[in-house]
C-alpha cells in the first residue's frame, strides 16, 4: 500500500489535548424547540449534535456562520436549502455553507439526525452556559465536565 499521509504518524505539531470517550445516551437532551432535541458533543474545532425530531418539529429558516453537514440517520427530514427543498432518508446528507440560510422539518414520522458543525456552533455554545449556570445555581452538586468549559454539566458520579 502506497503511503498518501493519511495514516502518518509524523506530528506537523503538539497534540491539542487528551483524547476522550463519550456515551451519548449519557448525555441530557436540550430541547431546542417543542419536539427539537439535542445531544451535544462539543470538540475544540467540531461540534457533533445528535438530534431527535418530533413529527411535525420545525428549525425555522435561520443562517449562521457555522459550516454545517446534516446527516439523516433515521426516518425522513425535509430540508430547505435556500429555496431548493428536497427530502432526505436514512443517508443522506445536506452540506450547508456559512449564512446560506435554511431549515428543516419533519412531517408525520420522527427522525433522528446529526448535525455536524465547524467551528462549533457559537450560539449553543451560549445556550449550553446559560443552562450549566442555572443548573449550578440551582443544584450545586452538579460540577464542570472534564473535558472543558464549553461542555454541558454532568453530575459529578456519572464520570
Amino acid at each position: 500500500m502506497e503511503d498518501d499521509g493519511y495514516f502518518t504518524m509524523e506530528a506537523a505539531g503538539q497534540p491539542a489535548g487528551p483524547g476522550r470517550y463519550v456515551e451519548v445516551p449519557a448525555i441530557d437532551s436540550v430541547e431546542v424547540l417543542p419536539g427539537l432535541g439535542i445531544r451535544p458533543v462539543v470538540g475544540d474545532r467540531t461540534m457533533v449534535n445528535f438530534v431527535s425530531f418530533a413529527p411535525r418539529a420545525e428549525a425555522p429558516r435561520h443562517v449562521h456562520e457555522e459550516e454545517q453537514l446534516a446527516v439523516v440517520i433515521e426516518g425522513e427530514l425535509e430540508i430547505d436549502l435556500d429555496g431548493d427543498v428536497r427530502t432526505l432518508g436514512a443517508g443522506g446528507v445536506a452540506v450547508i455553507p456559512s449564512w446560506v440560510p435554511h431549515a428543516m422539518r419533519t412531517h408525520e414520522t420522527p427522525c433522528r439526525e446529526l448535525d455536524i458543525f465547524s467551528p462549533p456552533r457559537r450560539a449553543l455554545l451560549k445556550r449550553l452556559r446559560d443552562i450549566s449556570s442555572r443548573a449550578t445555581s440551582s443544584q450545586p452538586d452538579l460540577q464542570e465536565d472534564r473535558s472543558g468549559p464549553d461542555r454541558p454539566l454532568r453530575p459529578a458520579d456519572d464520570r
